[in-house]
């Protein structure tokens, strides 16, 4: 009997991707998203392929109602939908909690009275919030550095008490900067690979925040996809409500980000092999060093990531070429 799974923020870049991968895959698929952050055409493609095979359910998960009427028939729930960003959340902590927190709550409740059969959901490296140990390990974290990492980790703790208070059965996926093919690089809260890409694209310099040694797990949209599925189809008992570090293992400065990217699209345009960044203040709320340690992940569900931050660049790269 075919799986039906339910995607939250399907619209969305990481959303998309995991609904075309799970249809590709033969499951029938309902996307849920209010296209506040998510965009149409990362969707409309799939509508048109797989007519029969999927489905979009508009709905806001800040409304419990509509979060019961989006799992109901559904066996397995990816729970993607959130407002990202460290510095929205700084800038509007109240809608960052009400949809971060407010609303995975409402998906909780209604994948428990559903008799959902697991909740997989993206948390965030932003948990480890002050905590200066690398690589960064599970049961080790800091302080929150912002409103964001303190929505993120609450949806952690509410998913343990629902699986033990309930026998909900969850896994948490913190995502390390992921990147690659339908990532925004409009809006004033792109992420730093498609607003540099863009940037570059423009023939503009892109601006790093600090002297640029700030360093991240850059995590490549395929490695989040494996993860995801091997979260869902999992029946190691001892792999289910944990949370596990989603990433590459292996960390990029800022400046070493635009020398790869220098590289790889002056190779379509050398004249962006002389655009030379600028600098600017280190931004509020910002991680200094981000590296995951994936052996968890390795050693409970047989993550075994294939694209390194490079590969995974490379490949980003020519999809920004063809469709920005």
């Amino acid at each position: 009997m075919t799986k039906k799974v339910l995607v939250t923020g399907g619209a969305g870049f990481i959303g998309s991707n995991l609904c075309e991968h799970l249809l590709n895959k033969g499951y029938e698929v309902r996307c849920f998203d209010n296209f506040s952050t998510g965009k149409w055409e990362n969707i409309q493609p799939l509508l048109v392929k797989y007519p029969h095979q999927f489905q979009l359910k508009v709905g806001d998960i800040r409304h419990l109602q509509e979060c019961r009427e989006a799992v109901d028939g559904m066996d397995y729930v990816f729970h993607e939908a959130a407002l990202g960003s460290v510095p929205r959340s700084i800038k509007d902590p109240i809608t960052t909690n009400e949809v971060n927190i407010g609303g995975f709550l409402n998906m909780l409740v209604a994948s428990r009275d559903a008799g959902i059969k697991r909740f997989i959901f993206a948390a965030s490296s932003s948990t480890y919030g002050d905590s200066a140990s690398l690589p960064k390990v599970e049961d080790v974290i800091g302080k929150p550095l912002s409103p964001y990492a303190i929505t993120k980790y609450v949806d952690e703790l509410y998913a343990d008490v629902f699986a033990r208070t309930y026998g909900t059965e969850y896994i948490g996926l913190r995502y390390f900067n992921v990147f690659g093919r339908r990532q925004d690089p409009h809006g004033a809260y792109a992420a730093v690979i498609p607003l540099f890409v863009k940037k570059f694209m423009a023939h503009e310099a892109p601006n790093i925040n600090g002297d640029g040694e700030y360093s991240r797990d850059f995590t490549y949209i395929d490695n989040v996809i494996q993860m995801n599925m091997l979260a869902m189809t999992t029946e190691n008992p001892a792999a289910v409500n944990q949370i596990y570090n989603t990433a590459f293992g292996d960390r990029t400065t800022l400046n070493q980000l635009v020398e790869y990217l220098q590289e790889f699209l002056g190779q379509k345009d050398d004249a962006i092999l002389s655009i030379k960044a600028t600098h600017g203040p280190n931004r509020l709320g910002d991680i200094p060093h981000s590296l995951a340690s994936i052996d968890k992940a390795k050693d409970l569900l047989g993550y075994d990531p294939q694209y390194s931050m490079r590969d995974g660049l490379r490949e980003a790269v020519e999809w920004y070429w063809t469709n920005l």
